[in-house]
């Protein structure tokens, strides 16, 4: 029965990780609002305040964020196996579909039908990540040191260009420093987020 159980488990994270693979134009970070979506309001394997951990790590790692999340996620679902199956699940849709393309679109890529599909998909593709920018600033920004940590992290990506590793680095290094001088403050943080779970 639990062998059943793990193989149904390890063929919901493939087929939930395709989709997202198979919807998303984009890549990367048009993959967040999908990824979200599925795994927190649908399948609800993870918490609205774990899947920004969760992304947080994806993003501080070598590779493409939507890979590293899908591979994390399957692998707190289903351990390696799961880890495995969600990162070929989301992987095997783009690997298929470029293949195809790559054979003709050479061809067709400076015709002025191809050029007004990617017009349309562009903007739809920012309006997506900032939806899911807003969903995740619900359960991140708590008090007003995470909305000063936004702007200093946008400013420093913005006007000095500071790759998103280091930013990340940092905040992390802000909670520490919060949580060892400041230890009430971090308990009323943690407790917050409980509650809210």
């Amino acid at each position: 029965m639990n062998k059943t159980r793990s193989l149904k488990l390890l063929l919901e994270v493939f087929t939930t990780f395709f989709k997202v693979g198979s919807f998303t134009f984009g890549g990367g970070y048009a993959m967040i609002p999908l990824i979200e979506r599925e795994v927190v309001q649908n399948k609800k394997w993870v918490a609205a305040e774990e899947i920004v951990d969760i992304l947080a790590v994806a993003q501080s790692m070598p590779g493409a964020i939507a890979i590293n999340s899908a591979t994390f996620i399957g692998n707190k679902l289903a351990g390696r196996k799961g880890g495995i199956v969600a990162t070929v699940g989301v992987v095997m849709p783009s690997f298929l579909i470029i293949t195809l393309i790559a054979i003709f679109f050479t061809k067709v890529q400076n015709t002025p039908i191809v050029a007004a599909v990617f017009s349309g998909i562009r903007p739809t593709v920012v309006g997506l990540i900032s939806i899911a920018a807003i969903k995740v600033a619900k359960t991140s920004i708590i008090d007003s040191l995470g909305i000063i940590l936004v702007i200093l992290s946008v400013l420093l990506v913005v006007i000095a260009d500071v790759p998103a590793f280091y930013i990340i680095i940092g905040g992390a290094a802000v909670g520490l420093t919060i949580y060892r001088m400041f230890p009430k403050r971090a308990n009323k943080i943690l407790s917050n987020r409980g509650n809210k779970k």
